[in-house]
């Protein structure tokens, strides 16, 4: 069976094809080889969402995680997400939540938050 993958690690978004005998066709470059054999194995995803916060004139705020995480831990890494609640002024980059679901990876704020005045 030929598994087709397109890609996303350079713009190019090469078509990359996977055979029967795990022979990687179709990428333009190595890193293209790499994404796919990590794909077959063991894909990854940053997970971007958001939080709740307190603040009436901003009740939710972006975050991410940042490095990639399992892709199968995304939905568990969610529900733990889902229960946090922001009560204090955060910058761009702050730690929310430090080794979600001990990974070693950190769920960031990718955008501030403030007070109303």
């Amino acid at each position: 069976m030929k598994k087709e993958f397109i890609c996303i690690v350079c713009p190019r978004g090469c078509h990359v094809s996977v055979g029967e005998d795990m022979n990687i066709t179709g990428n333009q470059c190595p890193r293209g080889k790499t994404y796919v054999e990590n794909e077959m194995t063991a894909p990854t995803r940053i997970l971007t969402t958001t939080v709740r916060t307190i603040f009436e004139d901003q009740p939710r705020i972006s975050c991410k995680t940042d490095n990639p995480i399992p892709k199968e831990l995304i939905f568990e890494a969610m529900k733990v997400i889902n229960h946090i609640v922001v009560d204090r002024e955060i910058s761009i980059g702050d730690i929310l939540i430090e080794n979600i679901l001990n990974t070693n990876v950190n769920i960031i704020a990718t955008k501030p938050s403030r007070k109303k005045e």
